[in-house]
C-alpha cells in the first residue's frame, strides 16, 4: 500500500473518532427541549458508523445503539446529521421512554418522541439529506415572483452601476411582496431550520451584524445555538436561520455573498497597510452597516409610495409559532463595547454603501453555489 494511503487510514480513523464524539454531545445537548421526567428517563446510547446504502441512520435496539451513515457524516453539513441524530434520538425515545417496542416504527408513540425533541419524523431511509432538500436546483413551477427576482439579481451584474442598483432595488421590493402575499393569501406555510456558516468555537463581532441584517431584511429568524465544532472536538456555536424555503435561500445566499465581499474588498484594502485581524472586524461592520443603510433607504423611499407595504418590515405570526416550538427557552445576551478604528470603519461603510447583491440565487449543481462555508475570516 502506498505510503499516502497508509497516512490516510489514521487521518480518517481520527475524523471519525470526533465525529463519534459530536453525536454523543449533540445527543446530550438535545435533550434539554425536554422535561425533567422525561431527560433523566434517557440513557445515553452507543454510537457508530456504518456503510448503509438505503438509509441515512437507525437505532439499534437490542445494541442500544445510533448507526448514522459513513457518507451521511463524512460528505454533508452538520445540521444535516444532526436532523437524521434527533430522528434516530425519536426511535430510542419512542422504545425506551414512551415503551413503543410493539408499534410499528413510525407509529403514534414516534410521532409524539418527535414532537417532543423536535424531531423530523421522516428524515431516514431514502430521505434527502437537510441541504440537499433546500438547495436543489428549483422546478419550472416555481413561484414567478421568486424567478423574477433571480433574473434582477443576475441583471444586478451590470457594470453601469445605475443599473445594477436599480435591479438589486427592484429585487429587494419583490422580495417583500413575495412575502407580504404569503401572508395576505396563505394560511398555511412550511418552515425549514438550516446552519448558515460553520460551527466554530469563537465568531468575530462582524458575524453576529451580519446574521441582524438577515432578520432585518430577508424575512428569516435567526438564532446562535449550540453546534459541535469537528476540527476541534468541542461544542461550540453556529448561526441558525429558520424561515420558507425560498426565504432561505436568498437569506443564505446573501449571507456568502456579503462575506466573501468583506474578504475580496478586505485584501485590496489592506494590501500595503499591514492591518491586523481587529481592523479587518472594523472594516467588515462598516460594510454591513454602508449596506443595511443603502437597504433601509431603499424600504423608506418604496415604502412612500401609495399601498406599497412590500419593502416595510413585516413580521410573519406562523415563522415566530413555529420558532417558538423549536426553541422554547430563547434568551438574548448583549456583549461589552469593543474598541475599533472610526477611520476603517469609515472606509468599510462607503464600500458597502456600493455593495450590489448580484448573480442567481442558486446555481446548477453543488460546485456552483456560491459557497464560502470552510473559509477561515
Amino acid at each position: 500500500m502506498p505510503s499516502q494511503k497508509l497516512n490516510e487510514i489514521p487521518v480518517q480513523q481520527e475524523l471519525e473518532r470526533r465525529i463519534l464524539r459530536g453525536l454523543a454531545c449533540e445527543w446530550k445537548e438535545a435533550l434539554w427541549v425536554l422535561d425533567s421526567p422525561h431527560e433523566e428517563l434517557m440513557r445515553k446510547p452507543l454510537f457508530s458508523l456504518g456503510d448503509m446504502k438505503s438509509r441515512l441512520g437507525e437505532w439499534l435496539r437490542e445494541k442500544r445503539e445510533i448507526c448514522l451513515s459513513r457518507n451521511l457524516v463524512l460528505n454533508h453539513s452538520w445540521d444535516a446529521v444532526r436532523e437524521v441524530l434527533l430522528h434516530e434520538m425519536a426511535h430510542q425515545f419512542a422504545d425506551e421512554v414512551l415503551g413503543a417496542s410493539n408499534e410499528p416504527p413510525h407509529g403514534p408513540e414516534f410521532q409524539r418522541a418527535c414532537h417532543l425533541l423536535r424531531a423530523n419524523p421522516n428524515a431516514s431511509e431514502k430521505y434527502e439529506p437537510l441541504h440537499d432538500r433546500i438547495f436543489r436546483e428549483s422546478s419550472g413551477s416555481e413561484d414567478k415572483i421568486m424567478l423574477r427576482i433571480k433574473k434582477l439579481m443576475a441583471l444586478a451584474q451590470s457594470q453601469n452601476q445605475h443599473e445594477a442598483e436599480a435591479a438589486m432595488a427592484k429585487a429587494q421590493q419583490l422580495i417583500g411582496k413575495y412575502n407580504v402575499d404569503l401572508l395576505t393569501h396563505e394560511e398555511n406555510r412550511d418552515f425549514v431550520s438550516v446552519f448558515v456558516g460553520k460551527p466554530a468555537l469563537r465568531h468575530f463581532r462582524e458575524e453576529y451584524a451580519l446574521a441582524r441584517l438577515l432578520t432585518d431584511f430577508y424575512f428569516v429568524f435567526g438564532i446562535w445555538m449550540p453546534a459541535y465544532v469537528v476540527d476541534k472536538g468541542k461544542m461550540g456555536s453556529v448561526l441558525e436561520l429558520s424561515g420558507t424555503i425560498q426565504n432561505i435561500k436568498i437569506a443564505h445566499y446573501v449571507h456568502d455573498f456579503v462575506r466573501q465581499s468583506i474578504n475580496s474588498q478586505w485584501d485590496k484594502y489592506n494590501k500595503d497597510n499591514g492591518l491586523n485581524r481587529y481592523r479587518k472586524t472594523d472594516f467588515a461592520m462598516g460594510i454591513i452597516q454602508g449596506f443595511c443603510s443603502k437597504l433601509k433607504s431603499q424600504r423608506e423611499t418604496k415604502s412612500n409610495v401609495k399601498n406599497n407595504r412590500a419593502l416595510i418590515k413585516i413580521e410573519d405570526p406562523l415563522l415566530k409559532k413555529y420558532v417558538r416550538y423549536k426553541h422554547p427557552r430563547i434568551y438574548s445576551v448583549s456583549g461589552k463595547a469593543l474598541s475599533h478604528d472610526h477611520n476603517v470603519v469609515k472606509d468599510g461603510v462607503s464600500v458597502g454603501k456600493k455593495l450590489v447583491i448580484s448573480k442567481g440565487i442558486t446555481g446548477k449543481g453543488r460546485s456552483k453555489r456560491l459557497l464560502i462555508e470552510n473559509s477561515k475570516i
